[in-house]
């Protein structure tokens, strides 16, 4: 799969934060809330979302995603949440740091070194 740039990761991250599924709409004023964005910038992005499959979104009407977007945004999720574990509870770093490394961490990180990683630390009950 094509790799999002950090932006439109962070959108679909959002949107199955939201509840966003193939069958759970969610509103572009909720999306624009939580990205702490417009809603020029919102429909800007769903526009691009849509344009690669990941989003579906009728005339002003609500966002869902597709099988493909929920997935790819299901993945920057569990990146997320699994990183920001790591750094906080293993580490013992600050939540606000762990938070914001966790979220710069996850977009640089290839599949594969991910992968690796996720072996590495499966043992340690996080």
């Amino acid at each position: 799969m094509e790799k999002m740039s950090k932006s439109y990761e962070d959108y679909l991250e959002a949107l199955v934060m939201l509840g966003g599924t193939t069958d759970a709409a969610v509103r572009s004023v909720d999306l624009a809330a939580k990205m702490g964005v417009s809603k020029a910038s919102v429909n800007k992005a769903v526009g691009i979302l849509k344009e690669k499959g990941f989003a579906d979104q009728p005339y002003y009407g609500d966002i869902t995603l597709t099988a493909e977007g929920y997935a790819y945004g299901s993945s920057v999720l569990e990146r997320h949440q699994m990183l920001f574990a790591f750094l906080h509870k293993a580490l013992g770093i600050e939540a606000e740091r762990a938070e914001k490394e966790a979220c710069m961490m996850e977009h640089a990180i290839s599949d594969e070194s991910f992968e690796k990683w996720r072996c590495f630390i499966k043992d340690l009950d996080l």
